[in-house]
């Protein structure tokens, strides 16, 4: 007899009432009950259907759908504003093909979403990467510079458009508005991946947004800090730089036929939240934060990272909504554990060195009460342990990339002959996968570029260490595809 496993694990977790500083923004539908709205939550399952009289149609919006998108164009300061049903990832694609033909180059910081260099295969475009510097205390990759996006635009003039991360997963803002007037200098398109950052126009606090910066696109994941369901996200638009008939073929190219009806409903809550109370709950948040930082500090062999970087490593600005905590006798692997296992508390992630909460206005001051409390309980449990520190080669800033050989690009690697082979053995092939060692999670190898032997030694040094590899298909790291020779 079937026994519907998805379902009854879903209600189980439910049914535990974890304490979430990660994804979706919604806070395990905390928001639902903060803000009623026609009884909305409790209608939900009734409101998913399809394109009949009264309900339009995303792909050709000329009724509700239209008036909602025109209502977020008009809260989030664009021209024009696209809900997607497809994750930001279909606006991700479709922002960087409408700016593109194939063979164009584009600029994509090295440390992107996967999303951008898929849409360099999907549109057979050639990705000319930046490197960002790392903390190498935190091992977390920060921003990019504007000197650096200059130089590579004088050098490669025939570069489209520049595809920017903004903010990064843990909050890092690069100086988007001096980058924006080089990229328009040199008549380029900007294109941002504000996945992050779609709550960041709440507070003069946070980051200013990347439509405010100048940015001509801007995909947003509202379901990662604000309330709507996971899966539904926004793209807007400003200028004329990109061909709006063009990006709408490609939205209808990379999107459902049969569009969710349930996420465009949490794409209009999440709107009619951001604009009615989206400031009131964001001051709110950001005191919540402010109050447990302070707190923090108490807590012996903590470390909670701060704005001390900004102006440094390329750092113009930080989200302090994303919090990032490390214990200098415990790795972040089990301190991400111990909160879900003995506290109730899930973070978003953890690499070697800490966890990143994700919160949102969702968030309760008792949320925070019981993070701080679980740290400090931890912080007494794990007195004077001794933890071996992963410093090395993997981490270090400067020169670690420049002799990486690009032989193909993404796509050109994707359709060659392939053959598997151990890793150990892989120097001068060219690798058909992602090679990426987290922390600080930039790839070390793209698919079409040669592996030398300091990027084998990296990898080993990675393992050995207690970090992950990812991107291969063989979890164990032994075995590697590559390009026939």
């Amino acid at each position: 007899m079937y026994n519907a496993p998805i379902i009854d694990k879903l209600l189980k977790l439910n049914r535990q009432d974890i304490v979430s500083f990660h994804v979706p923004g919604h806070k395990n539908g905390r928001i639902y009950d903060k803000i009623l709205y026609e009884k909305f939550k409790d209608v939900l399952y009734k409101l998913d259907t399809t394109e009949i009289p009264g309900t339009d149609n995303l792909h050709d919006a000329k009724e509700i759908i239209m008036e909602s998108q025109r209502g977020a164009s008009e809260v989030f300061e664009s021209e024009e504003t696209f809900f997607l049903v497809n994750g930001s990832t279909s606006g991700i694609y479709s922002m960087i093909m409408a700016s593109t033909s194939p063979g164009d180059k584009i600029l994509v910081d090295r440390n992107c979403h996967q999303s951008v260099i898929n849409a360099s295969i999907l549109g057979e475009l050639v990705p000319i990467y930046m490197y960002p510097d790392v903390d190498e205390k935190r091992g977390i990759a920060m921003g990019v510079s504007p000197d650096e996006i200059e130089t590579q635009l004088k050098r490669h003039s025939d570069i489209e458009a520049v595809v920017l991360t903004y903010p990064t997963y843990y909050g890092v803002a690069c100086n988007l508005k001096k980058i924006e007037k080089i990229v328009h200098k040199y008549d380029k398109i900007l294109l941002v991946d504000e996945a992050h950052g779609a709550h960041l126009g709440l507070s003069g606090d946070l980051p200013p947004t990347a439509l405010s910066c100048g940015a001509d696109a801007v995909v947003q994941s509202a379901h990662k800090t604000l309330p709507s369901f996971t899966q539904s996200s926004m793209l807007h638009i400003q200028g004329d730089r990109i061909d709006r008939d063009k990006l709408k073929f490609m939205l209808r190219m990379h999107q459902s036929s049969s569009p969710s009806y349930l996420l465009l409903s949490s794409l209009d809550f999440a709107v009619m939240v951001y604009e009615t109370e989206g400031r009131q709950l964001m001051k709110a948040l950001l005191e919540n934060i402010r109050n447990f930082r302070q707190k923090a500090k108490a807590i012996g062999g903590i470390d909670v990272m701060e704005t001390d970087s900004v102006g440094n490593k390329k750092i113009a600005s930080m989200d302090i909504t994303r919090i990032y905590i490390g214990f200098e006798n415990i790795i972040g692997y089990e301190l991400e554990q111990k909160l879900r296992k003995d506290f109730n508390i899930q973070m978003e992630l953890s690499n070697r060195y800490g966890v990143l909460g994700v919160t949102s206005i969702a968030n309760t001051a008792q949320d925070f009460d019981k993070l701080l409390g679980a740290l400090d309980r931890i912080s007494g449990d794990m007195k004077g342990r001794k933890i071996k520190q992963l410093r090395g080669p993997a981490f270090k800033n400067g020169p670690a990339f420049e002799n990486i050989e690009q032989v193909f690009t993404p796509r050109e690697a994707l359709y060659r002959d392939r053959q598997k082979i151990p890793f150990e053995k892989s120097q001068g092939y060219v690798s058909r996968e992602y090679i990426i060692p987290y922390p600080p999670g930039i790839p070390l190898i793209m698919p079409g570029e040669r592996i030398n032997d300091e990027i084998i030694q990296k990898v080993i040094y990675v393992i050995n260490n207690g970090g992950k590899i990812l991107g291969l298909n063989d979890s164990s790291c032994r075995w590697i595809e590559v390009i026939k020779n």
